[in-house]
């Protein structure tokens, strides 16, 4: 599905940037602002800084003067208004909401085009629009009003004041869960595993050590050894690891000897 957020009258050019920082992190980069205060803001050192790099969505994003070219294209379209409405769409939770939406909208697209219609819209063409009123204000209520559903992002009942940028992520991280979400990848460097003879070598030389300080006694070992293989098995440690294993079994023998190096 395509997706557009739309930032309405934004007032402040860091909340631009920080914006297009949050829909780039989720995979994002269709940025349509509406009337903002300054006409140069995508050009705005603030706008740049606070984009961190994502200054390619900002150089895509479009400046508009009516919320009517913003929406063209949109399909459905959701109002993120916090303050309840007597008149107007559903309120409902950005997850709740999304998932109602793809099993509603995609089976419908899906059999369209199985049945032939080369005519229709499928899914790539269905555009879901998110709208986000000023910072001072928020969303008005005719604009509202021309909304689907007002999305309602659950907070703490006695204060739910969010940030634009900070809302914007909200709904750019439940939608792209939505529609499937990104891998976790590990940052963490991991090194090569150590190998069988590697670990063998490694607690046969823990044992000598274990005997020299009088942990261990070599005529009734019991399980000792056996239990410290099958605790380093579980742990799969790398070859750094056993390096730095074999270097404590040194520090003990030279203990054991007294503080002498071999």
């Amino acid at each position: 599905m395509r997706t557009r957020f739309i930032l309405i009258q934004t007032s402040h050019p860091g909340n631009v940037g920080a914006a297009a920082r949050a829909m780039k992190t989720m995979g994002f980069d269709d940025l349509v602002l509406v009337a903002p205060r300054w006409p140069n803001v995508l050009r705005r050192e603030i706008a740049i800084q606070r984009a961190s790099g994502a200054t390619d969505v900002l150089e895509r994003a479009r400046i508009v003067a009516t919320l009517d070219e913003a929406l063209d294209g949109m399909h459905h379209l959701c109002a993120t208004a916090m303050t309840p409405r007597d008149f107007g769409p559903p309120a409902r939770a950005p997850r709740a909401h999304f998932e109602m939406l793809l099993e509603r909208e995609l089976p419908a697209l899906d059999g369209r085009v199985l049945e032939g219609d080369s005519s229709s819209e499928t899914a790539a063409d269905f555009g879901v629009a998110f709208l986000f009123g000023s910072e001072r204000f928020g969303m008005a209520n005719d604009d509202v009003y021309r909304c689907h559903v007002a999305l309602s992002i659950p907070t703490h009942p006695q204060f739910g004041s969010l940030n634009l940028a900070a809302a914007v992520q909200l709904i750019a991280y439940e939608w792209r869960q939505a529609l499937g979400g990104f891998a976790v990848h590990d940052a963490a460097p991991h090194g090569a595993p150590a190998d069988a003879a590697q670990l063998a070598g490694m607690l046969a030389h823990w044992q000598q050590a274990l005997a020299g300080i009088g942990f261990l006694d070599p005529a009734a070992p019991k399980k000792l050894m056996p239990r410290l293989n099958q605790l380093f098995n579980r742990a799969q440690p790398t070859q750094e690891e056993i390096h730095i294993l074999r270097g404590i079994a040194r520090a003990m023998e030279r203990a054991s000897r007294g503080g002498q190096r071999a």
